[in-house]
């Protein structure tokens, strides 16, 4: 099955990328495909913003009075009309320290949460401040939500996972690795487990290896922990946990999938292209874009299940993402699909991107059938607010800050909040 696009060149190595790989936290894996059946190991193969609110067509509109929500003003509102953007509920400053990863805010429990230091809660309908914590999290490192916990890695690099209560703040799960590790990150998190990478100390202090384990998500306990091959780091890990595995990828070209009950690996691919550790697990799926190439792999043996491919070698399709059961991702002639995530079947493609000159978008959430899309920075980017059922472009959101953070958003479904830089935007759904 081959996908068309316009044929637009684009792509790179973006500011968001080098920003990440160099924040000193859990960093964006190289990613892409290459033979079955490879060892996991270390070998490698061979600016300015817009105003506020934008149309659809490109034209720019302040939101509101054109004026920033912030501190104490009045909340502002109401949805977008003919094309423009609805102006911020309300709008913050935050303590935001990101590098650009989805994981880097969170929405649940009547509050969103940006990483930062100190690691502060926001009520989510009014902005006011729920919470704090000092050293709550480390800059670069995932927050992780799961069964109604948020799970950090401890900013003072004391060998500690911990779980709080997203809607209090109050730590309510622990866990330390042992003394021969040291500084476990959690990386994916299920209903039974949380996942973690942590350096396996030698007797100098050095480190030299490292352990990927699991810990029982309600007593803190060590379900299992695996060594892996030299030469494989730490950092650049990209995870997701899915029924019986475990799915991730790392800076040295591998995707891996492990047991989630054993630790055992499954089965391990090195990858050729890179997409920075992006991939959407689907049911008995996982879904890698490749360049040019998308290719659904099956999490029990590896087999290749089906592909894509754009209309030219030169363009590279971005970040998926699978909401409600839809497979949603962009390439980079900004031409947007929807697929059929078990089969690879078109639902609908749609150039509405590439029409209104917007930057291909990077992460989506979705609410009350609509897709939110995040953008790297941009002029041409921010939030965009897209049709689910067409690809049609509803509005763009930018606050004209021209900070060089990439977007973020997360949702709880009745807001949709955007963080850029420092400000973090409530938008009406």
């Amino acid at each position: 099955m081959i996908m068309r696009g316009d044929g637009v060149p684009g792509g790179g190595f973006s500011r968001r990328r080098a920003l990440r790989l160099a924040g000193g936290g859990l960093a964006l894996a190289a990613l892409t495909m290459g033979a079955t059946g490879c060892r996991e190991d270390g070998a490698d193969l061979g600016g300015s913003g817009d105003p506020a609110g934008s149309d659809a067509s490109g034209a720019s509109e302040s939101p509101g009075d054109g004026k920033p929500v912030d501190g104490d003003q009045p909340a502002g509102g109401g949805a977008g009309k003919d094309g423009r953007a609805p102006r911020p509920l309300w709008t913050r400053t935050t303590s935001a320290q990101t590098y650009g990863d989805d994981d880097e805010l969170v929405a649940a429990n009547g509050v969103v949460i940006a990483s930062g230091e100190p690691l502060a809660a926001l009520d989510a309908a009014s902005g006011t401040e729920r919470w704090s914590l000092k050293d709550g999290a480390v800059p670069g490192a995932p927050m992780l939500l799961g069964a109604g916990t948020l799970y950090l890695a401890s900013a003072t690099y004391d060998g500690t996972v911990a779980g709080y209560d997203p809607a209090t703040g109050k730590e309510t799960w622990r866990s330390h690795l042992g003394k021969g590790y040291r500084q476990p990150r959690p990386i994916a998190v299920d209903d039974e487990q949380v996942y973690v990478i942590a350096e396996v100390l030698e007797a100098d202090g050095s480190s030299r290896t490292n352990v990927i384990a699991a810990l029982n998500s309600r007593t803190g306990r060590l379900a299992w922990k695996e060594r892996r091959d030299v030469g494989t780091e730490g950092n650049g890990i990209h995870a997701q946990a899915q029924g019986r595995h475990l799915v991730y990828t790392d800076f040295k070209k591998n995707l891996t999938v492990r047991d989630t009950t054993t630790g055992r690996q499954v089965w391990t691919h090195k990858t050729t292209k890179t997409n920075y550790g992006f991939f959407a697990v689907h049911e008995n799926l996982v879904i890698v874009p490749q360049g040019p190439k998308l290719q659904a792999f099956g999490l029990a043996d590896g087999a290749l299940k089906w592909s894509a491919e754009t209309a030219e070698s030169y363009v590279s399709f971005k970040e998926p993402a699978v909401l409600d059961g839809v497979l949603y991702l962009a390439d980079s002639s900004r031409t947007l699909r929807a697929l059929d995530p078990r089969t690879g079947k078109v639902i609908w493609t749609s150039q509405a991107l590439a029409d209104a000159d917007i930057t291909v978008p990077r992460q989506y959430v979705k609410a009350g059938g609509v897709l939110y899309a995040a953008t790297d920075l941009d002029q041409r980017g921010g939030v965009i607010a897209i049709d689910a059922k067409s690809g049609a472009v509803r509005w763009t959101f930018n606050d004209g800050s021209g900070d060089y953070h990439a977007w973020l958003v997360a949702t709880d479904g009745k807001h949709v909040f955007a963080l850029h830089g420092k400000k973090l935007h409530a938008l009406p759904v």
